[in-house]
C-alpha cells in the first residue's frame, strides 16, 4: 500500500512539471558534465564546479545546447573556444568573484 502511495505521489509530481524546465534542467547537466573537465584541468574540483555553474548561467540556452551535444566524447578545440567565450563575459566573471573562482585570463 505505501508503494502505491508513493508511485501515486511521484505520478502527480511529474504531471506538475513543466516539460520545458526538464529539458532545460537535463541539457543544463548534461552540458556541465562536458564543461566541468575542461575547467577542472586548470583548478581543483571546488573551484572548478563553481566556475561550471558560474559559465553555465552566462551562457544561451543555444550555447548550453551546443556544449550539451559533446556528452561523451572529449571536449574539441570549438568546445573549449565557446567555455573559453563565455567564461571572459563579464556575467561570468562577476559570478567568479562572488564565487571565490580564480578568474580566467583572456
Amino acid at each position: 500500500m505505501a508503494r502505491k502511495i508513493g508511485f501515486l505521489i511521484v505520478g502527480m509530481a511529474l504531471a506538475a512539471c513543466d516539460p520545458a524546465q526538464v529539458v532545460d534542467g537535463a541539457l543544463r547537466k548534461t552540458a556541465s558534465s562536458v564543461v566541468f573537465p575542461v575547467v577542472n584541468v586548470s583548478m581543483p574540483a571546488g573551484p572548478a564546479q563553481a566556475a561550471t555553474d558560474c559559465i553555465l548561467s552566462a551562457a544561451s540556452p543555444e550555447e548550453i545546447r551546443l556544449l550539451a551535444r559533446d556528452i561523451g566524447v572529449e571536449a574539441g578545440s570549438s568546445t573549449k573556444a565557446t567555455i573559453r567565450d563565455i567564461a571572459l563575459r563579464p556575467a561570468a566573471q562577476s559570478c567568479f568573484a562572488a564565487n571565490g573562482v580564480p578568474p580566467i585570463q583572456g
